[in-house]
């Protein structure tokens, strides 16, 4: 049996231990709730809003649970401020994490999982050159101080059993490399701070004992020292090929920092890796 299929059989078995219910759950559930931003959304530029990681998250673990439901609150442009305090999205309950919490309490004994990835829109930084690295290592202050109360608000609403999976990020900024000199320093240098911003929220996720989606690693992050043929852009670091590759950062339109399909596929790898 492969890793894939055993990882589905043991989130099944938890819906089992946690539900008491068979895959074949009655009408209420069970539920896949998805929270957090743009990429949580699914968001891409060319107007795919149904291929994100949720989306495709969903269709893989329903082959082995076909009664799942898939509820998606994730908001394009939410930050951790405004996902407890709102004005980005509307909500019944006027935020994204009340409207959680109220689905949460509503669905109480019917929840499957959660799947979080917010932080990155703290980080608000322009798409430019010369990149401002005080406004990427600043965001980790604002994750400091707000995830650990959405995660506790999370937890106490979804009850003890209940996997909640977070994620870590890719850094987009990595194509500034094909920018010439001052891009690859550029490059360089927002690499160091993503590590130091995904450092800290994984720090924060598991000290809430939730698991990490490791987008960082999937993405090759850290790895300018492999080269690799782009068809596009000749011979170019690993890192540099996956952004490129896997994010509307290099295409025509952009620059764009949102996963496209193929990418949101790998960030999915990426989550079924990281189910208990």
């Amino acid at each position: 049996m492969n890793i894939y299929c055993s990882r589905l059989l043991v989130l099944g078995a938890v819906l089992i231990a946690v539900l008491g219910l068979p895959f074949s759950a009655s009408a209420a559930g069970p539920y896949y709730l998805s929270l957090g931003d743009s990429l949580a959304a699914g968001f891409q530029p060319n107007g795919v809003v149904d291929q994100g990681y949720a989306d495709q998250l969903f269709a893989a673990l329903k082959t082995k649970i076909p009664s799942l439901k898939l509820k998606k609150l994730g908001c394009f442009g939410e930050t951790t401020v405004t996902m407890t305090s709102g004005g980005i999205c509307s909500f019944s309950q006027g935020s994204q994490l009340a409207e959680a919490v109220a689905f949460l309490q509503l669905h109480k004994k019917s929840i499957a999982l959660i799947t979080i990835d917010i932080g990155a829109n703290d980080v608000n930084c322009s798409i430019s050159m010369p990149l401002d690295m005080r406004c990427i290592t600043d965001a980790s202050t604002a994750v400091e101080t707000n995830l650990p109360s959405i995660l506790t608000a999370l937890r106490s609403a979804a009850g003890l059993g209940v996997p909640i999976v977070g994620m870590n990020y890719y850094d987009p900024y990595l194509a500034f490399w094909l920018q010439g000199e001052g891009g690859r320093a550029a490059a360089t240098d927002s690499k160091q701070a993503f590590l130091t911003f995904n450092g800290t929220l994984e720090q924060i996720y598991k000290a809430a004992g939730s698991s990490v989606a490791d987008v960082e690693g999937a993405f090759s992050t850290t790895d300018f020292a492999t080269k690799v043929v782009s068809p596009d852009f000749g011979t170019i670091p690993l890192n540099v090929a996956r952004i490129c590759q896997w994010t509307w950062m290099c295409a025509a339109g952009g620059p764009d920092i949102h996963a496209n399909t193929e990418g949101y596929g790998v960030i999915t790898q990426a989550f079924l890796k990281a189910l208990p």
